[in-house]
Order: structure tokens, then sequence, then C-alpha cells
């Protein structure tokens, strides 16, 4: 579950804020990646690391600050990433992280985040080795993710989680009995294996037991498990950005356009029906996008005039539309004009606005909306803080 953001070279520590308000000449992409060079350098220093800077997990969302990573909401298995097992209704600071360009915590109980030399640290639940530390302990705090590439991007899920270096490879950990890592076995993996035959690759999303990648000149790859034909993306032809759920997938088009394929059980491919598809079908009037994030059943795109619309699964008014009331194409958030990014997962949606602040709605059980309650909320709610 990744999402659409424009992509910056972090030579400086700039809040994420600030790059986008002086930087709108970067390219779009995801959280896996471009359409245009990345840029990168495999050497020592500051890389061209693609922005990602709101990350919602099964039920915990987490935020940049200025290089730092805020997290909010449940810390069962330690993803808040503070040194502790205990939840909470307002962000706390995740422990010696001052260098963050990228975070992700897409519905699964992980967290990780990307530095500004292309360093991937992760923290939270590792039951399936997710946390590519070469164990299967969780940890309250992060650890450093083992290799000597520089990241450019990534993707984490529920049980597994793949990052994309300069050199156009992709690695991935964890869970692996659909074959999701990639490298043609279903045996999982407490450190990262190489994705097999993939050496250009610019963007990456982990779903449930699939992935998916972009490649250079746009084309669509993915693996792992198509019980509802959510791997069937090779039409794709032009994708800037990829995005998964639990089932399926959506890609990002040049132009704005957004295509999805696979599951489509509560309109999770926002084409106005429920009827699952292997092949990628348009999305219901969005040709302006420029981010796109796939929760577990909902889906949601920025728009170029800083808008946001979702659609799929709103039990408890996760399109932020006012409503709990499912819809198979996209509807818009309540009151919301200047958004920047986007992260949905299982039951909550965020966003990253162009100031700086951060908004969600949707579940809030384990306080995954940051603003001190547990009441969910089916409009936008400012998180604590931001």
């Amino acid at each position: 579950m990744v999402m659409g953001y424009l992509k910056c070279c972090w030579a400086s520590t700039l809040a994420f804020g600030a790059c986008l308000l002086h930087s709108f000449g970067c390219s779009p992409s995801s959280n896996g990646g471009t359409h245009s060079s990345t840029g990168g350098s495999g050497g020592g220093g500051t890389v061209a690391v693609v922005s990602h800077p709101v990350a919602a997990g099964n039920n915990h969302s987490c935020a940049l600050s200025g290089g730092h990573i805020r997290c909010w909401g449940d810390n069962y298995y330690g993803q808040l990433g503070d040194g502790t097992t205990n939840p909470s209704l307002t962000p706390v600071s995740v422990t010696g992280i001052r260098d963050a360009v990228a975070v992700y915590a897409d519905s699964g109980n992980h967290t990780c985040a990307i530095l500004s030399d292309g360093t991937i640290q992760c923290w939270g639940d590792n039951s399936d080795g997710q946390l590519c530390d070469g164990s299967q302990t969780a940890s309250s705090v992060p650890v450093t993710v083992s290799g000597t590439q520089k990241a450019i991007a990534g993707g984490a899920a529920i049980l597994h989680s793949c990052a994309v270096f300069t050199d156009g490879t992709i690695q991935c950990c964890g869970h692996n009995d659909s074959g999701e890592l990639g490298n043609g076995t279903q045996t999982e993996s407490d450190s990262a294996v190489q994705v097999t035959g993939v050496t250009n690759a610019e963007a990456v999303a982990a779903g449930l037991v699939h992935t998916c990648a972009v490649l250079t000149g746009g084309r669509v790859q993915c693996w792992g498990d198509n019980t509802n034909g959510e791997v069937s993306g090779a039409s794709v032809t032009s994708a800037t950005a990829i995005t998964a759920g639990s089932n399926y997938s959506c890609a990002l088009l040049t132009g704005g356009a957004v295509q999805c394929w696979g599951s489509n059980a509560s309109g999770t491919l926002g084409n106005g029906n429920t009827n699952d598809s292997s092949v990628p079908v348009a999305v219901f009037a969005i040709s302006n996008a420029k981010a796109i994030s796939a929760g577990s059943t909902h889906s949601c795109a920025v728009l170029a005039d800083g808008s946001v619309k979702c659609w799929g699964a709103n039990a408890r008014g996760a399109l932020g539309d006012g409503t709990t009331t499912d819809s198979s194409v996209p509807v818009a958030v309540s009151n919301m004009t200047n958004a920047v990014a986007v992260a949905a997962d299982t039951g909550h949606t965020c966003a990253m606005l162009a100031d700086g602040k951060v908004q969600c709605w949707g579940s809030n059980l384990s306080g995954e909306l940051g603003d001190g309650t547990t009441n969910d909320s089916s409009v936008p709610v400012t998180v604590a803080g931001f």
C-alpha cells in the first residue's frame, strides 16, 4: 500500500512541508518510485529518496516532522518506535531518528523508514522477519536493515517489506507463502533477498501477499498471490506510481488517471461496480491525481487542486465524506483543499497538508487518528502537535 508524492533530492534537512512548498518542479512519484530518473548515488552522502511523509498502519499512523518521525495509536508490537509497547492517543517521537525522508507502515504492525543516506530502519512486529534484520524478534526501537546498498523507495505490508535501490534492483524480506518476495521460492526470509529479474525498478508496493513494481518507462510488474487478479497489471505501460491493497493493486498514470485491478468486493477498484477484474480498469472520473494510496479495502487519491477523493469500504468513515456508506466511485473528503500526500489503511486514512499539518479520519479504536480520543470520525480531524 503505497502512494504517489513528489520526488526531492534531500541534500538538506528541510521539513517535508517546506520542500513541497518550494519544489513543485520535482517529478511526480510514489512511495515506490517515479517515472523519471532517480538520480541516486551508490556512494556516501545523501541520495535522491522518493518522499513519503505519512503512513497508515493496521491501527497506528506515522508522519515525518523535520527529519524526525512521530507515530500514534496501537503499540502492542512496538510499532510506534518509542522504546515502549504503550499505546498513545497522540504522537510520540521514534527513538534515534533525525534524518528520515520516508516512512512506511502499510496495513501491518511494523514501520520502516528511509534515512537521507539511503539507510533503512524498521521497528515493530517481526514475526515473519519483516524487519529484515536477520531475526524474528520484535523491536520497539528502530533496527537497521542489513546491506550496503542505498534505498530510494520502499513498501511495507502486513508481513513483508520491500525496497528499491539505486541500481534499480528490489529486495524484500518476510512472509513468502505466495511468492511475494519474488525470489522464486515460497520460503520466508528474515533478511533481504533480491527479486529475480528486476534491474530497472523505480517503485515498489507491498500488498497483503503480493507485490508490484513500476519499471523504467512506466511498465508495471507484479508477483505473488493472484487469486483475485491482483498481479495482472502487465498491460499498464505509463505508470508513475504504484499502490497495493489487500487483494488489489492500483497505478497512477502519466497525466493523472488511475487504474486498478484485482478484488472489487467493496468497490475498491473505483469503477462503479463490485466485479473483480484481472485487467486494469479506470477509476471513475479521476484524471488529475498526483498521489495515490491503497488501504486494505479502500483507496484514495490526492488531486492537483489539493482535494482528496476516496472509494471502497467505509464502515468506520475511512472515505472521509461524512458517511459510513461504501462507495464504488470516488467521493470527496470533506473540507480538504490543500493535501499533498495521503495514506490509506484498514479502516482509517491520513493526509499530510501543504502547511505540514496532518489530518486523519475513520476508525479510531486505538487512537490512530491522533486527536487524543478513541472516537471514530467520518470527516478529517487534526492530529495533535502537527
